[in-house]
């Protein structure tokens, strides 16, 4: 098992995190499209295969243990988050925050650039 994360191949930016398994991987080089491992369905899962927002990959590469991948790939639709947005890091937490204190999590680049209800129907799960 990998961790992987997602960035997009033009603008460099941060995606996704999931994890990507030895079937996931051979998928994923024999396709050119990214493919998942899902740890809470215990399954196989290929982005975008339920509802269309699949994620070509440009290239993939390998970290010095070759034990985490970076994925650089071209979007199909307007985001990959099941929240509707571009990213799944749509929220930062302020580093100067007291001691003992609860973590504000901060909107950074937050808009919904799609409706999630429409693409995944009302469960908003992603598939």
């Amino acid at each position: 098992m990998r961790i992987l994360i997602v960035t997009d191949a033009w603008s460099g930016e941060v995606l996704m995190f999931a994890y990507m398994d030895e079937e996931a991987l051979a998928r994923s080089i024999e396709t050119g499209e990214a493919w998942f491992y899902s740890r809470s369905r215990n399954a196989l899962w290929k982005k975008g295969e339920t509802y269309g927002n699949t994620l070509r990959i440009i290239e993939i590469r390998v970290d010095c243990d070759q034990d985490a991948l970076l994925v650089n790939v071209e979007q199909n639709a307007k985001g990959v988050c099941h929240t509707g947005r571009a990213s799944c890091f749509y929220r930062a937490v302020g580093l100067r925050e007291p001691a003992g204190r609860l973590l504000l999590l901060t909107p950074r680049d937050a808009e919904k650039v799609f409706d999630p209800s429409e693409v995944y129907g009302v469960s908003g799960k992603a598939g």
